[in-house]
């Protein structure tokens, strides 16, 4: 066989690889491309400035349709969470108020910014997300200095922001983790949510961008962050508060994690059905350690983790990877266990002492009462542990 022969038919028997066009992660805008278009086509109630949705059907594409909505087709939820909540945050979305939206890690904060900026304007990328290292050339503009240094400071040479391309749009800006910005930053929004303008003395004539209609900040903010770098009052005030609570309802919990874990799992291209008996598990579990860590008396005999919805939604998608591509496919309650210590388990020995100390009362109880699939994710759950010491 000559080599093209055989190069040629081990190409054949090679797995396709990943298309041009595919990639990893879509935007809510393309991920719900069609159901977007489909509510835009049928919504006849009045809309805010350049906005592609009403109010109305915004909530509904977040929160899902009831019959009261007299649609001819279902929507499903895709943020699961108190309805008052987004429909204030719609609102100041619609006001001349930035929206900041704060609450504890794993709440959700960040997915339900990207559905109301997919709803309202259909481009929900364009974020800066704040760290320490975060300047204000990352919320107004920056130069391309090869550009700078051949003909000048110009409108060519400017590399807007996320945040004046928004503008430039009337397109919702996000700002992710707002108070991890030094004040500086956060000093910058300022004038953008009050003037609804940027200057940029570096150019003569036309030296100003100004916002068009529609435009508006959607900022997120860690509710364990607050005593990082505290917004300013003038920037509080451009602000509305809303505040995104800790799920807590075991039902809503298990429509959130069944939900985002299909999602992530549908990148593998593959689905894996969730024993209902092991999701119980995993959410009684969280919800014992989120109690112990409630009546602990300092911070040393709590866990580092947040012990979050995003969590629980990690520990299953990890088991069930596991299983799928080193097991014969199934979630077991031994590998959810196993997953479970590794994802809570951060500082060694604190977290391992911790979570050891839990496991022998408050997993061991349940399983000698329940039995079932909790004495095998008992046993899996304390050699983890034992691993670790």
């Amino acid at each position: 066989m000559s080599k093209a022969k055989s190069a040629a038919s081990e190409a054949e028997t090679e797995p396709a690889a990943a298309g041009a066009g595919e990639i990893l992660r879509e935007p809510a805008e393309a991920k719900y491309a069609e159901e977007l278009a489909w509510l835009r086509s049928v919504d006849g109630d009045a809309r805010p400035a350049s906005w592609r949705l009403s109010p109305r059907l915004v909530r509904v594409f977040v929160l899902g349709s009831s019959p009261s909505d007299r649609l001819e087709r279902e929507i499903r939820p895709k943020f699961f969470g108190d309805p008052g909540t987004v429909e204030r945050a719609i609102v100041t979305l619609a006001s001349d108020r930035g929206l900041l939206l704060i609450g504890d890690p794993g709440t959700g904060k960040s997915w339900l910014a990207e559905l109301l900026a997919a709803a309202v304007c259909g481009d929900s990328t364009r974020v800066v997300q704040g760290t320490a290292g975060t300047t204000e050339d990352h919320v107004k503009y920056s130069w391309n200095v090869a550009m700078v240094i051949a003909a000048g400071q110009s409108r060519e040479s400017l590399i807007p922001s996320p945040i004046m391309t928004a503008m430039q749009g009337g397109l919702m800006g996000r700002f992710e983790e707002l108070t991890r910005c030094s004040s500086d930053v956060q000093d910058a929004l300022i004038s953008i949510l009050s003037e609804k303008y940027v200057s940029i003395p570096e150019l003569k004539g036309d030296d100003v961008v100004f916002a068009r209609p529609g435009f508006n900040i959607i900022a997120t903010a860690n509710a364990r962050d607050r005593g990082v770098n505290e917004l300013s009052s003038a920037l509080k005030r451009r602000f509305n508060f809303v505040q995104i609570p800790v799920v807590t309802d075991k039902k809503t919990e298990r429509e959130i994690v069944l939900f985002r874990t299909k999602e992530l799992l549908a990148r593998n291209r593959f689905e894996v059905e969730t024993p209902p008996a092991l999701l119980d598990i995993l959410l009684q579990t969280f919800a014992d350690l989120r109690e112990a860590a409630a009546s602990a008396t300092s911070e040393d005999d709590r866990l580092e983790s947040a012990l979050s919805t995003a969590e629980q939604i990690g520990v299953l998608e990890d088991a069930i990877l596991h299983g799928r591509f080193f097991g014969d496919g199934s979630l077991a309650p031994g590998v959810l266990a196993r997953s479970l210590v590794g994802t809570l388990v951060r500082r060694i020995p604190e977290d391992v002492s911790i979570l050891n100390k839990f496991w022998h009362a408050g997993v061991a109880k349940r399983a000698k009462k329940e039995g079932g699939p909790w004495d095998p994710f008992e046993a899996a759950g304390k050699d983890a542990l034992e691993g670790m010491r």
